[in-house]
């Protein structure tokens, strides 16, 4: 336009300077700047509203409060301009400060602060004093709680904003299921789900990718594949999704198959594919495979490996019992290897009962998180299991001299749509008496079945009978009780645990399942279990 001797005006600024801030084109939005002071249209409440939204935007808050400060006319644009600014930008002090000044608060200022105060009680303390809520405050409220570490309340909040009559919109129904999938809250999910179909809301790319993680992390594969299959329109997203939830799951081959359906139909993977697809190498144990699309990512598609995909690539080498490759690839790697790489490897060295590399891994991981205890305690469990007592016990006192704990293990449980969080030794459930009593049940026929406790992790100076005691509350044994007295003869028992499940309660969860003629499915830190006649089907690999 500038080119062809045609003079932007009013008119034309605005336009512009909101496709650079969509864009966080700075340079650009500066040099429309200068053109709107030559102009002399700098007056222009749409021009400075543009401005002010386009630099906030960008992350430069103090150009845009100059904006703020010396435009002549202020209207409702200009005042949430500002406050959205802030509030993006973590600076909740200043927002909060202007919200208090603003001549009248709107439902977009309200919500702009809610959005502000995503990670903190202020957000549902502003939600609560709104005079009204609209789909966008519910939306915000929902989202806050559901990317927060109160999944629980998000899906509350949901079931309170249905019975307010507030329909809710893609957004909210993404977030409700993103809580659901982190609690792999099942039943929660189907509910959402059930109402995404009697609302006649378009199930779309974004909805249906929401369905299928959900359905995936719930350990629900065939109905994630059902939505996936329904869908008219598959993008990147939904291809991914169905790719890393059958990965996630231990089916290895059918993610793979999945990939080149992909690949056949023209649909062009990213980075986050590929996570899926080497996730799927590796547990399958196709380290050369793996190897071959690790490659591929900057060969065949121009995709440079992150950190993520070389933590893919070492634990599939960490799988295979290759360790010296795999501490040669986190040492050799161009970026420099996070707690989680080191973690990987560790993990490795427990399965594996290598102490001599496990040594050099924790140097490492001290270095980066001193004061994750479950460093120091896979240590001295690995100490443990090849019988060098000496060396556990002193972690262990490092430990305690250092005031160091573990990270306290939980296991989640739904029954009848209701989450149930049991801890190590939890007495505080309303079934309590009911669930050490099928505790006992549980001990009596597994020893019956040939079951010795795994009690080489419990390091103290007590007697052989008290480390079994020690071992038999774990939260995955609680819920697994629970489990079993809460539901019919036959029911899949479905659980959540936050940490990696220890040696003990997966072999026991194995017998379990035989025992009690059920199928257990528990979700812990790293994958998928299914526990089907006394078979995990993650290979005794987690």
């Amino acid at each position: 336009m500038i080119g062809s001797d045609s003079a932007p005006n009013s008119f034309t600024f605005p336009f512009v300077i909101k496709a650079c801030s969509h864009l966080g084109a700075l340079l650009e939005g500066k040099q429309i700047h200068s053109f709107i002071l030559k102009s002399g249209t700098v007056r222009d409440v749409f021009s400075v509203n543009g401005l002010i939204h386009m630099y906030a935007a960008c992350g430069e808050i103090d150009p845009a409060r100059l904006m703020f400060d010396t435009c002549d006319v202020r209207d409702v644009v200009s005042w949430n301009s500002m406050l959205s600014g802030y509030a993006n930008c973590g600076l909740l002090g200043a927002a909060r400060s202007l919200f208090d000044e603003m001549p009248e608060r709107g439902i977009v200022s309200w919500n702009a602060m809610i959005n502000g105060y995503t990670k903190c009680d202020m957000s549902l303390r502003l939600f609560e004093e709104m005079p009204a809520r609209n789909t966008v405050s519910w939306s915000a409220i929902i989202t806050a709680y559901a990317q927060g570490d109160q999944p629980n309340k998000a899906i509350s909040l949901f079931e309170d904003m249905q019975r307010a009559g507030v329909k809710p919109n893609w957004a909210t129904i993404v977030s409700v299921l993103s809580a659901c999938a982190h609690l792999g809250a099942l039943e929660q999910g189907k509910r959402v789900h059930m109402y995404v179909d009697k609302s006649k809301m378009k199930v779309d790319s974004i909805i249906g990718t929401a369905l299928i993680d959900m359905y995936s992390k719930c350990g629900c594969v065939e109905n994630a594949f059902k939505i996936f299959n329904s869908l008219t329109a598959k993008d990147v997203f939904s291809w991914t999704a169905m790719i890393g939830g059958l990965a996630l799951n231990g089916h290895g081959d059918k993610a793979l198959a999945l990939f080149g359906q992909m690949e056949i139909g023209g649909v062009k993977p990213n980075a986050i594919t590929f996570m899926g697809v080497l996730c799927a190498c590796s547990h399958r144990g196709l380290v050369h495979m793996g190897k071959h699309y690790f490659d591929s990512m900057r060969s065949g598609y121009g995709i440079e490996p992150q950190i993520e995909h070389y933590g893919c690539l070492i634990d599939s080498f960490g799988r295979a019992g290759l360790l010296e490759e795999a501490l040669s690839l986190v040492q050799t790697m161009p970026m420099k290897p996070n707690a989680i790489l080191w973690g990987t490897l560790l993990g490795a060295c427990w399965i594996h009962k290598d102490a001599d590399i496990a040594e050099i891994v924790v140097q490492h991981l001290v270095e980066l998180t001193p004061t994750d205890g479950g460093v120091y305690v896979l240590l001295a469990n690995i100490y443990a299991t090849v019988g060098r007592w000496g060396d556990a016990k002193k972690v262990r006192t490092l430990m305690a001299s250092k005031g160091i704990s573990k990270t306290p293990g939980k296991c989640l449980i739904e029954v009848d749509g209701v989450v149930n969080e049991f801890h190590v030794g939890d007495k505080t459930h309303p079934r309590t008496e009911e669930i050490y009593l099928m505790l006992d049940e549980i001990a009596s026929r597994l020893k019956v079945a040939g079951y010795v406790p795994n009690t080489a992790p419990v390091l103290f100076d007590i007697e052989e009978e008290e480390k079994e005691h020690a071992v038999s509350y774990h939260s995955e044994k609680l819920a697994i009780a629970f489990g079993l007295i809460s539901t019919k003869p036959g029911t899949t028992i479905r659980m959540v645990k936050n940490l990696r499940v220890c040696r003990d309660c997966h072999s026991a969860a194995k017998l379990i399942s035989r025992v009690f003629d059920r199928e257990i499915v528990l979700r812990d830190r790293n994958v998928f279990h299914y526990f089907r006649e006394g078979v995990c089907s993650c290979k005794d690999y987690w």
